[in-house]
């Protein structure tokens, strides 16, 4: 893992052209894959959308950081390591190789449990896990025929906790994932442990693609592969994703193998989805900011406040469309740290009070100064974090409720303020961890910001481009300080008090001649070439009679999720078809 690192400054448009063409996956010619011990994937292609939507559907996952620095504990003769993460320690201590080799001797691990940790991911409500194959300082995790620095051959445990954990998986019904660390302090790399930026020189690549054709051959179906620092070149990012896509090509990967040849961006540790933040994407989270790894000498207190806190993090990032990863670090004996399953057994017994959180989706809603919302169906869930006895005013839910009660409890007084709905809400927080409300919805969900543009006196509506919100990605060049803002897409609202035909003109356009953008009004959308969306008009298209109607510009198929728009103009013109233009 790596330190949070701020957001850089979104790139200009045409760098952002020229990241995008430099980095778009090309076919590679996939080097011969190695006798697999048991079926890896189905031999069909998946298709990349479902691949993505099965594991946006997981949506939260246990992460497990084990390894050799586990058994040292964050401590070196004798001394507490304060600084960096204790499963960097070799680097941060500055810890001969032959020393830090040496405490394989005593790695025997008497007490792990794959079928234990799996048990606690499902009473924790996770649905998958990912677990350290090899972290920077590149001791192996699982049996390897690439070196013999690895726990089956060098310590008394003996055994692969990749194979115990992925049958484990299996027989729970969790998805397997597996994180690698393109970093290798023992293959070469210079431990640098404050960016982990170090490039791959091409003498390190066969060890790297075999261990990946290991890791995707030898385990079974895998969910999602998580790769973390370095600095490869864009060739090497898409040859070791196209060993991906040729062995498990239901796998999600994630951003950090970098150049922009994943399929979802990971965020930095521990960092809250911005609030303009688009999936797909995945929060990595820590019991502990300070550490992944175990820790022996980590203050561990305030156990409520702790699933608080955590459950409040998956529930932020579920809102907002994205998965939520929270990790654990067990000891070197093989054993969780009580402290963390009791922090994951109060995160799983929220979620069995309220478990339409997994299956939720985000709302639409204007953000809400209070918490978070999701919905299900026909009902909104509010999740309210800062409860208050009085009215909770919930902005811009045109939507009438048939019902407004506690999730699992009493029905609640509400009435309207415009466009808003104010509850009622009692002195005393029914849920100490976090309040749910449930909303039944009479009709469908009617969501209105808070300033919807309205037509002017000529019956058209102007819409300046300052008026659109920007949804909100993170490209990568070649490793994690590259990393730079996107614009995804663009929505505005509007409101229409009669239901008429319209077309729609962006004034001043500046697009991408090679691309295609999909413009979308209420649930009309058209597929338009960047030439045509920069010159022509677009539609016509049907606008309902609506206090906000939602209109949005993105790629059609964008090369990578997070590929930025490319587009800027002056101002959107919406006028009725037929009407001339000025």
């Amino acid at each position: 893992m790596q330190r949070p690192f701020p957001p850089t400054r979104r790139l200009a448009a045409m760098a952002l052209c020229l990241l995008a063409a430099a980095c778009k996956p090309a076919p590679q010619t996939p080097a011969p894959a190695q006798p697999a011990p048991m079926q890896a994937a189905p031999a069909a292609k998946i298709d990349e959308a479902e691949r993505l939507a099965r594991w946006q559907r997981l949506g939260y996952g246990m992460f497990v950081h084990w390894g050799l620095y586990s058994e040292l504990g964050g401590v070196w003769q004798g001394k507490p390591v304060t600084t960096g993460y204790s499963e960097q320690i070799q680097g941060w201590a500055k810890i001969p190789e032959a020393d830090y080799a040496k405490v394989a001797e005593r790695f025997a691990a008497p007490k792990f449990d794959a079928d234990a940790i799996c048990g606690l991911a499902k009473q924790a409500g996770a649905r998958y896990i990912v677990v350290t194959s090899k972290h920077h300082d590149g001791f192996v995790m699982f049996d390897t025929k690439s070196t013999d620095y690895n726990i089956v051959k060098r310590t008394p445990f003996g055994k692969d906790p990749l194979k115990l954990l992925s049958a484990a998986c299996r027989k729970a019904g969790l998805g397997f994932g597996v994180y690698f660390s393109l970093v290798d302090w023992h293959a070469g790399h210079t431990p640098e442990t404050d960016h982990n930026s170090n490039p791959i020189p091409a003498s390190m690549e066969p060890l790297i693609e075999q261990q990946l054709r290991e890791l995707m051959t030898n385990y079974g179906p895998i969910t999602e592969v998580w790769f973390d620092m370095s600095a490869p070149t864009p060739e090497q990012s898409r040859k070791f994703a196209t060993i991906m896509r040729e062995l498990q090509p239901q796998a999600a990967i994630n951003g950090r193998i970098w150049n922009n040849a994943g399929d979802f961006v990971t965020l930095g540790d521990n960092e809250a989805p911005p609030p303009s933040m688009q999936p797909p994407f995945e929060v990595p989270a820590s019991i502990y900011h300070a550490t992944w790894g175990y820790r022996s000498w980590q203050a561990r207190d305030d156990l409520p406040g702790k699933v608080r806190e955590l459950t409040r993090g998956l529930v932020q990032a579920r809102a907002a469309g994205g998965n939520y990863l929270l990790n654990i670090g067990p000891m070197g004996d093989g054993s969780v740290v009580p402290f963390e399953a009791d922090v994951l057994h109060g995160i799983g017994a929220w979620l069995q009070r309220h478990p339409q959180t997994m299956q939720a989706k985000p709302s639409g809603l204007p953000p809400q100064p209070w918490g978070a919302t999701m919905r299900d169906g026909d009902a909104l869930y509010l999740y309210v974090h800062d409860w208050k006895a009085g009215p909770l005013r919930v902005a811009g839910l045109a939507s009438d409720p048939s019902e407004v009660r506690i999730d699992g409890g009493d029905v609640l007084k509400w009435h309207r303020d415009g466009n808003d709905l104010l509850i009622d809400l009692p002195a005393n927080a029914p849920d100490t961890v976090l309040p749910v409300l449930r909303v039944a919805l009479s009709g469908p969900l009617q969501a209105v910001p808070v300033q919807p543009v309205v037509a002017a006196d000529d019956g058209s509506w102007k819409i300046a481009f300052e008026q659109w919100r920007a949804g909100n990605s993170f490209a990568f060049g070649s490793g994690y300080l590259t990393q730079a803002t996107t614009t995804v897409s663009l929505d505005a609202d509007v409101a229409s008090t009669q239901a008429q035909r319209v077309v729609l003109k962006l004034v001043g356009a500046r697009a991408r001649a090679d691309r295609r953008y999909r413009v979308a009004i209420g649930g009309h959308a058209v597929e338009v070439p960047g030439a045509e969306l920069a010159t022509g008009t677009i539609g016509p298209f049907e606008l309902p009679a609506s206090p906000a109607t939602r209109l949005e510009i993105r790629l059609a198929d964008p090369a990578y999720p997070a590929e930025d728009l490319g587009l800027d103009f002056d101002a959107a013109e919406l006028r009725p078809a037929g009407a001339a233009s000025p």
